[in-house]
């Protein structure tokens, strides 16, 4: 199924490090091929080929970001490649001359940090009836994040904020799942969910302008928005 109007997504990875050298340097695995996720959804291998491709010719490196904060880079991505495996990633932390890289560097070093979420398009995909399960076949990469550990609540709340900076809305399931880790309840998730979600959500069918407004509108309420404390 091709994509018209594909809607940024975010996904959370275990980076299982390998190892963090003095100069910064790190490496390991972030998506999977073949695991399937909370959303019954399964990265293809090969997911990545085209983005890749892309990224190579324009030859710009992709930078690492911190917990989803667009306007916070801690280094560049020196190597993104495909295997057997998954996406392995090859990257180098600015340690020296970004404070918050230099803390990063600290907490991966210290087994703190061992998340890496991804934000990506999704170009083509397949359904399967029978087991309810979507194949992703081909993604866009547009942000690699290193975050406290996958779906740590802080970084979830920049990772909707950044899906809507893009002009995206975020799914109902990931909306609900990330008030939930909010401190709501599931049926108060639903309710908010449904009611204060559900009538942007339709503006998809109205037009892509309308859905980015849409977007800007919640950011902005978004915006000041902090996790309840109990």
């Amino acid at each position: 199924m091709q994509l018209k109007h594909a809607a940024l997504k975010i996904r959370d990875f275990d980076l299982e490090v390998k190892a963090v050298s003095d100069d910064g340097l790190f490496s390991g695995y972030g998506s999977v091929f073949g695991a399937i996720d909370s959303y019954n959804e399964v990265v293809a291998p090969g997911a990545f080929s085209a983005t890749l491709a892309d990224i190579k010719a324009k030859g710009r490196p992709v930078p690492v970001l911190w917990q989803h904060r667009s306007g916070q880079p801690i280094g560049v991505y020196e190597d993104l490649k495909q295997d057997a495996t998954g996406l392995q990633v090859k990257g180098r932390l600015l340690k020296d001359d970004v404070a918050q890289a230099k803390e990063a560097y600290a907490l991966m070093k210290a087994g703190a940090v061992s998340g890496l979420s991804i934000g990506y398009y999704v170009r083509n995909s397949s359904y399967d009836e029978k087991t309810g399960i979507r194949t992703l076949n081909q993604l866009d990469l547009v942000e690699i994040s290193l975050v406290t550990f996958p779906a740590n609540d802080e970084a979830r709340v920049d990772a909707i904020k950044m899906k809507l900076a893009h002009g995206s809305l975020p799914t109902l399931p990931e909306f609900e799942k990330f008030l939930r880790e909010a401190g709501f309840s599931k049926s108060q998730s639903a309710v908010l969910a449904n009611r204060g979600l559900s009538h942007l959500l339709r503006s998809e069918s109205e037009g892509e302008a309308i859905q980015t407004e849409a977007a800007k509108s919640l950011l902005t309420q978004l915006s000041g928005f902090k996790l309840p404390s109990f």
